[in-house]
């Protein structure tokens, strides 16, 4: 099985259902509250155990039943949790509001992710055992970039999520081999609202970039091939929570094993594509043999 390291945030979803998020100053009644547990860091490494690798989780968790239920989860799925951290004080949480067509808006509180500004003993050697690290913005941006180039030093695979978008630094960009945006995202980092343009632009910057386009597939470039356009199951969303994070998790697992980049983004598309189709974030993160079976379909 080949090995995946997470250095990322872990955060308990605290997601309400309702007919349409509110807008500033006002108040709807929402149909159903659910505590899930999940994070960027958290919902890659499990997508990605989930997928057939073997999942190590570099982060933190506060004190406090939040911390227990998400080190629980992990373990549950796979991960190992032995670099996962459980510091005083709260852990991370995300409020989600998930409207009637399968849509969300999200605050992020980091909590316990915000003293996760270092590598600490041993997660370097972590990294260096794996084939891939697998970066999101959630924690510091000094520990993402301490990561990166860790990696970088010992010839593992970097793939970063650039979420939340900010600019990013050279010494980070770098580091990178491969950048997973949405396209909001990618238009945030380049100022370029045409997914191709931001794909293009983020090329300077990266040698190789993919941009998720929902339901309409991804695009992605490479410095030395011609651009591909890769479609997505048509499904009925349910909730895109955590769908994103179900690509990049299945991506990595595709990719470590060698499988063609076309191939290997197809695969990652049925993974989210079963995603979407069932509530939560981490909760409806498919298996291996669901994501073979959805990719023969």
């Amino acid at each position: 099985m080949t090995h995946i390291a997470v250095l990322g945030s872990m955060n308990m979803d605290l997601v309400a259902y309702a007919e349409k998020a509110p807008q500033l100053g006002e108040t709807v009644t929402g149909r159903a509250f659910r505590t899930i547990p999940g994070g960027k860091g958290a919902n890659q490494a499990i997508a990605a155990a989930r997928a057939g690798a073997t999942v190590s989780m570099i982060g933190a968790v506060g004190h406090d039943v939040y911390g227990a239920r998400m080190r629980e989860t992990l373990e549950h799925s796979g991960v190992d949790t032995d670099s996962l951290r459980t510091i005083e004080g709260p852990s991370g949480t995300a409020h989600i509001v998930v409207d009637d067509e399968g849509g969300n808006a999200i605050v992020v509180v980091p909590g316990a992710n915000g003293t996760v500004d270092h590598l600490s003993p041993g997660d370097e050697g972590v990294i260096a055992s794996a084939e891939t690290l697998l970066l999101q913005l959630e924690i510091p941006l000094a520990a993402v970039v301490a990561g990166a180039q860790a990696a970088r030093r010992h010839g593992v695979r970097t793939i970063l999520t650039p979420s939340p978008a900010r600019p990013l630094p050279f010494e980070l960009l770098n580091s990178i081999d491969l950048l997973v945006s949405n396209e909001r995202e990618a238009a945030t980092l380049t100022d370029r609202t045409d997914p191709r343009d931001a794909a293009a632009a983020l090329l300077d910057r990266v040698p190789q970039v993919v941009v998720t386009l929902g339901g309409a597939g991804s695009l992605y470039l490479t410095r030395d091939a011609a651009p591909l356009v890769i479609p997505a199951p048509r499904v009925t969303v349910v909730d895109s929570t955590g769908a994103g994070d179900t690509f990049v998790g299945a991506l990595a697992v595709a990719l470590a094993e060698e499988k063609p980049i076309r191939e290997a983004l197809s695969w990652a598309a049925a993974a989210a594509a079963i995603s979407v189709q069932r509530e939560g974030a981490t909760e409806s993160m498919p298996y291996r043999p669901e994501i073979e079976a959805q990719y023969t379909a």
